[in-house]
């Protein structure tokens, strides 16, 4: 069978890149230009090729002027999703972050690849009354694409995480006689007893000594709301008066149900993933299984730097399932114009 050769943007620490390439794609370039994640992607794989270049660089210098594009089939990536984020200020466009998706249409009309696969925060979708994401609809439709979209969870994915992200998919249009399908969810649902057996061992951050008082007091699958209340009053400040049931907060996580979405940060405050029988954050390798990735894959940086790389990475299970039906849809297509 064919090998369809990637293009990934924004590669971070390589999550969706060997995904894809689990799912029968030769990763050819990763792009990145955080150093960290640049020592992460050159020491997991040698044949990929690892540019470390600013993204809206590269598309103001033209990428066909730095490195060989005409046998690039899909170009994939996330452009970065902070913009966009419930959790943050969710200014879009208005951040020079957002506005680097610019930068990928540029890219992708230079390129015009078979097919495209992006990944971001659901909220994305309302961000600005929903008038981003039809700003980036419009502009991959203009640059010959028909657009499909969905917000998938990685849990539904063999994938022991509570993860909700939107994934966009883009077949040239040429090349779209079908409607594209994304992946069916799997039977079995991983929990965390299914990916932290016999873990290797690695370093974690601990938590403040306060912060580890709280937690003692937590029970598997508990949150703040199994503090006496005087203690949980204190302990969650202003967020104690507000609406909605925040069980992430001073959340245990038990051995029979997936993480809550990991974060880049472990003490981020009000976001706690606490092991189920340990008062501990989990380990780097612990949030590596978690997310999927293989024990061989191993993470360059602090630990901070590490953890970073980990929250931000898209689960490679994940990455898999959805670049299977990418290929499927490929392979049909091919398949299909050899019969005419």
């Amino acid at each position: 069978m064919k090998k369809y050769n990637v293009l990934e943007l924004c590669a971070g620490a390589g999550g969706l890149a060997l995904g894809i390439e689990k799912a029968g794609f030769k990763t050819k370039y990763v792009v990145d230009n955080d150093k960290d994640s640049i020592k992460t992607l050159k020491m997991n794989n040698s044949k990929w090729i690892v540019i470390n270049y600013d993204i809206s660089k590269l598309a103001n210098d033209g990428i066909k002027n730095i490195i060989s594009v005409d046998d690039i089939d899909l170009i994939s990536g996330g452009f970065p999703c902070q913009p966009f984020s419930y959790a943050g200020k969710k200014m879009g466009f208005k951040d020079e972050r957002g506005n680097l998706f610019f930068s990928f249409a540029k890219i992708i009309n230079s390129v015009k690849p078979k097919a495209i696969l992006f990944e971001n925060v659901k909220g994305l979708l309302t961000n600005d009354s929903g008038k981003t994401f039809k700003k980036i609809k419009k502009t991959l439709e203009k640059s010959g694409y028909v657009i499909y979209h969905k917000v998938l969870n990685a849990w539904d994915y063999s994938v022991a995480q509570k993860r909700q992200r939107l994934f966009i998919v883009g077949i040239r249009k040429d090349l779209n006689i079908n409607k594209f399908s994304f992946p069916e969810p799997s039977k079995k649902k991983k929990v965390l007893k299914d990916v932290l057996k016999d873990v290797p061992n690695s370093p974690f951050t601990p938590y403040s000594d306060k912060k580890k008082k709280i937690l003692e007091m937590i029970p598997p699958g508990g949150c703040w709301k199994n503090l006496p209340d005087d203690i949980a009053r204190e302990y969650m400040k202003g967020s104690y008066a507000l609406g909605g049931g925040k069980t992430g907060i001073a959340r245990r996580i038990s051995w029979n149900e997936p993480s809550l979405t990991l974060t880049t940060s472990p003490s981020q405050m009000q976001t706690e993933r606490c092991h189920p029988e340990e008062t501990r954050p989990f380990t780097i390798r612990e949030s590596a299984r978690i997310q999927s990735f293989p024990d061989y894959w191993n993470f360059y940086g602090s630990i901070s730097s590490q953890y970073k790389q980990i929250g931000n990475a898209v689960p490679v299970e994940l990455a898999k399932r959805v670049a299977i039906s990418i290929k499927n849809y490929l392979e049909g297509v091919e398949n299909e114009r050899e019969i005419i």
